[in-house]
């Protein structure tokens, strides 16, 4: 029988589905943008080629973080993951700087004729259903595995999903018009291409807000915390209280630490026992977590 594949094996599988599927996109929106012309295809490519890149970050950061606590990280390498979707929003707003460039110097010189449009539009077609299947897939292990890189994987391709979709129309509406003998619809192009820009960098600021949580050690999520303090007063008959809730995050691992007030004549042995069993507890209630409690005796005052 065939062991079920772990959390790490199903994200570095993604990551890597990802990875070949961009370059392939990547490949052939080139050729169409060379080929047509359009400044619209051109930035759907460099935005493919941008999903390339960040892919690979995500498999090598997946991949890194994956492995065990060392000497140098003894709290293990999940902000790997944490620092790749950063890197990848921050190559997103590139993208972006170079298709407002490129479109604007269109726009200027008046040189957006295309040629072969329909091409750019098959290619666009086969880049939107590619990156929907994709996107998905990624979406869903994200979600299973609590990764970080992949969720911002998943948002590049959606994103793409919807400026392929775009372009589509637009170089439909740029045919039509052309037959109709409107000869300024070429002028579409790069408005389409800004308009895609604008797209991509309001998924780029949302990945750079999640990233950037995670690596100033922002307090995980207000209904995450909930669910732990819901769980520590189910125990309350146990222990006396408890303070110094903390918590963070780092790639799909959460870190959890808190001060457990017990009776003071509680046995050591019974006291660590009841931190096992609430550490058990908690890593049910939010996987991948690493709880730290810290005992100490209810004083006579209180």
């Amino acid at each position: 029988m065939t062991p079920r594949p772990t959390r790490g094996e199903r994200k570095q599988r993604a990551a890597a589905v990802s990875v070949w599927s961009n370059l392939a996109l990547t490949a052939i929106k080139l050729a169409a943008a060379i080929v047509t012309r359009s400044v619209s295809i051109l930035s759907e490519a460099l935005h493919s080629g941008l999903d390339l890149v960040a892919a690979l970050m995500a498999f090598l950061a997946i991949r890194k973080a994956r492995e065990p606590a060392d000497a140098d990280h003894q709290f293990g390498h999940g902000k790997f993951e944490s620092m790749s979707g950063l890197a990848e929003s921050l190559l997103i707003l590139v993208a972006v700087v170079l298709i407002f460039w490129t479109s604007v110097g269109r726009l200027i010189s008046g040189e957006t004729e295309l040629v072969q449009t329909e091409l750019g539009m098959a290619v666009m077609a086969v880049s939107a259903v590619v990156n929907i299947f994709v996107s998905r897939m990624l979406f869903r292990v994200a979600r299973a595995t609590d990764s970080i890189a992949l969720e911002a994987d998943a948002w590049h391709l959606r994103t793409d999903v919807w400026t392929s979709a775009g372009v589509f129309v637009g170089l439909a509406a740029i045919i039509v018009a052309t037959r109709l003998g409107l000869r300024e619809a070429h002028h579409l192009d790069p408005l389409i291409a800004i308009a895609v820009g604008l797209v991509i960098t309001k998924a780029a600021l949302g990945i750079t807000h999640l990233s950037w949580n995670q690596l100033v050690d922002r307090a995980l999520p207000a209904s995450e915390r909930e669910r732990i303090e819901n769980l520590l007063r189910e125990h309350y008959p146990q222990f006396a209280g408890y303070h110094d809730l903390r918590t963070r995050q780092a790639g799909s691992h959460r870190y959890v630490d808190l001060h457990l007030v017990v009776a003071g004549n509680l046995p050591v042995a019974e006291a660590h026992a009841l931190c096992d069993h609430l550490e058990a507890d908690v890593r049910r209630l939010i996987p991948d977590a690493e709880v730290m409690i810290h005992v100490e005796p209810k004083r006579r005052d209180e």
